[in-house]
């Protein structure tokens, strides 16, 4: 489950919106990200106060798929550690937020009016090393797809 966690981030969060990995992680990743889009989908077009409410809850569904948690805080480092009162500094948030906020703004107004096959998975042939099938997951309709087809 960690590994379809981070390797769903990062597929998320590329700037490509690829990532090449063996053929079997790519069809396991595969419904694991289409379930986490289909929740960024329903999330649009929602008006009002419940739905506000079903966004956040639709937010926080999606958080389950990613590593992810709120920005933290550390302590300023100092020679008195502990001490109460002491400023704290903001720390950059995770990946997985970066994901879900990445999902919720671009990839559910992408996708709004497609009803699944947000992932398209590509054979490369075997790995040198150790003769593994590779293969790229993909997102469908990505910039760099949509800029050659013109």
């Amino acid at each position: 489950m960690s590994m379809l966690r981070n390797m769903a981030t990062s597929l998320i969060n590329a700037d490509k919106e690829h990532i090449v990995t063996t053929i079997q992680k790519a069809k396991e990743l595969r419904p694991f990200v289409e379930k986490v889009i289909t929740l960024a989908r329903k999330a649009q077009g929602l008006e009002g106060q419940d739905g506000k409410l079903r966004e956040v809850h639709l937010r926080r569904q999606a958080a389950r798929y990613f590593h992810a948690g709120n920005s933290t805080f550390k302590i300023a480092q100092s020679r008195f550690r502990g001490k109460k009162g002491e400023a704290k500094e903001p720390i950059e948030r995770t990946a997985g937020v970066k994901a879900v906020q990445r999902l919720f703004s671009e990839l559910g107004v992408r996708y709004k009016d497609r009803n699944g096959g947000y992932t398209r998975i590509i054979k490369l042939g075997r790995r040198q090393g150790d003769n593994a099938e590779m293969a790229v997951i993909e997102l469908v309709d990505n910039p760099r797809e949509l800029a050659a087809k013109g």
